[in-house]
């Protein structure tokens, strides 16, 4: 690999001091080239394309500061070391404004100058570090479809556990892909090439549980005509997944946890000792600290289980994701149903990143796929997209009255208030309604603002509006 070296501009008009502070430089590991006109700085900064601009704010043809102002308004990657003749306020605190990366008063002391380009330098080394690691990251992960920061979480925390053998206990809630993350744990697992069996401990009547995680011998109970390998001996040399772990009988979970213990069971109606070697991996939907309380879930058999616990975040908390996971289910089901969609129209793609998705990914697949057989066309409209998601913005919540407004002046605003302590949650509702207000009610705008994503602006108005009705039937 080729070493970066960084493309540094000096723009200072003193040729006294471009001798100096070159001598300076001159063992740097970096390409240096010196513009003594702002005229010239301009047309270096689009042929030479600088990494870094040690910059002078005064020039003989424009002020330095224009120079810079130019860099920030075109948003370029370039790090700006202002330098100048004094030590004025003003100055620092106008180029730091347009994203000065540091400041330079005159004399510059060679140490001083090198300190200063040398941490620049390795910023910008560390910025590609990051860059290069995002671009690495990918929209899939095995099984997983999204590159949220969240779901990023969540892959690394499955990429550190799966070569252990210790128990992992998934929670989140229905429909955010546990069965998913327990088969990644298995493929990125040392037992891999054994089998990986799912279980739905609450699919499965209570009579019959016990014989389907352990098995049964022949003549066990009426209608055995055959003995059966339970899912215990099935998954051996493999992983075992249990999910809706919670929903176990409670005479089982005595049972199971004997064989956590021991990795030796019972199948039923046998008195023969067998023994596997199975990684366990388990899930539920519900709080398991909540069961336990309530006497639902044994204490022991808990703890026992919530070894490495992973949570799963809802569909409304993973942003960008909901378009990437719709996108590759169109894709999928367009192809099945032999259709042409390649595409959410920009006004469906809104509507989707504002619904709330009680359901999940599973209730995102679902809505795709019955968008893909019930409609024709290259692009998902938002006509095609189920009643319940058109109407969830505009009937679920309305903009109380004086919310959107002219955006407010300065002088509309009080300098100062007198402190006022206000429940948490009324600080965060007058918070998002002045932003909204500010926005003029655009609410993508205020969610980007707020750095939240606009579906937890709805879900707050709904329960904002259904407390007004409550407490102002009137309304």
């Amino acid at each position: 690999m080729d070493t970066f070296v960084p493309k540094v501009l000096m723009v200072e008009d003193s040729a006294p001091l471009q001798a100096v502070f070159s001598a300076y430089l001159k063992n740097e590991q970096i390409n240096l080239k010196i513009s003594s006109t702002g005229e010239k700085a301009l047309d270096l900064i689009n042929s030479f394309k600088p990494h870094i601009i040690l910059l002078d704010i005064y020039l003989p043809d424009m002020s330095g500061l224009e120079i810079l102002k130019m860099v920030f308004s075109a948003k370029l990657d370039i790090k700006v070391i202002v330098i100048t003749g004094s030590d004025s306020v003003t100055d620092a605190i106008d180029a730091m404004h347009y994203g000065a990366y540091d400041f330079l008063s005159k004399p510059i002391s060679a140490a001083r100058l090198k300190v200063t380009l040398n941490n620049t330098i390795n910023n910008l080394h560390l910025n590609n570090l990051v860059t290069q690691y995002q671009s690495q990251q990918s929209d899939h992960f095995v099984g997983f479809i999204g590159a949220s920061k969240v779901m990023q979480g969540v892959y690394q925390t499955i990429e550190r556990v799966a070569p252990s053998k210790a128990t992992v206990f998934i929670t989140g809630e229905s429909g955010t892909g546990k069965e998913v993350c327990a088969e990644a744990i298995h493929k990125l697992s040392n037992c891999k090439n054994g089998k990986f069996i799912p279980l739905n401990c609450a699919a499965i009547p209570r009579e019959l549980i016990e014989s389907e995680i352990f098995g049964h011998v022949k003549g066990a109970f009426t209608g055995a005509v055959t003995s059966r390998e339970g899912a215990v001996g099935l998954a051996d040399g493999g992983t075992l997944f249990l999910d809706e772990i919670c929903e176990m009988d409670l005479s089982l979970q005595s049972k199971l946890l004997r064989f956590l213990q021991t990795g030796k069971y019972y199948k039923v109606g046998s008195n023969q000792l067998e023994s596997v070697d199975v990684r366990i991996v388990c899930a539920t939907n519900r709080n398991p600290m909540v069961e336990v309380k309530a006497g639902r879930f044994r204490e022991d058999l808990f703890y026992r289980l919530h070894v490495i616990p992973i949570s799963l975040p809802p569909l409304r908390e993973r942003g960008d994701d909901i378009e990437r996971i719709a996108q590759k289910f169109l894709i999928e089901f367009s192809n099945e149903e032999k259709k042409s969609f390649t595409r959410f129209s920009l006004r469906a793609s809104q509507l989707m990143m504002s619904y709330d998705w009680p359901g999940n990914v599973r209730q995102l697949q679902n809505i795709v796929r019955q968008i893909v057989v019930l409609n024709d066309g290259t692009e998902v409209t938002e006509e095609m997209l189920p009643e319940s998601i058109r109407s969830f913005v505009n009937k679920d919540y309305e903009i109380p009255a004086g919310i959107v407004g002219s955006v407010p002046r300065p002088y509309d605003l009080k300098q100062s208030e007198m402190f006022e302590i206000k429940p948490l949650a009324k600080i965060e509702r007058e918070a998002i309604e002045k932003t909204i207000r500010y926005f003029q009610g655009n609410i993508e705008k205020a969610s980007k603002a707020l750095e939240i994503n606009s579906s937890t602006i709805y879900r707050k108005m709904k329960v904002w509006n259904r407390e007004d009705r409550e407490k102002n039937p009137a309304m």
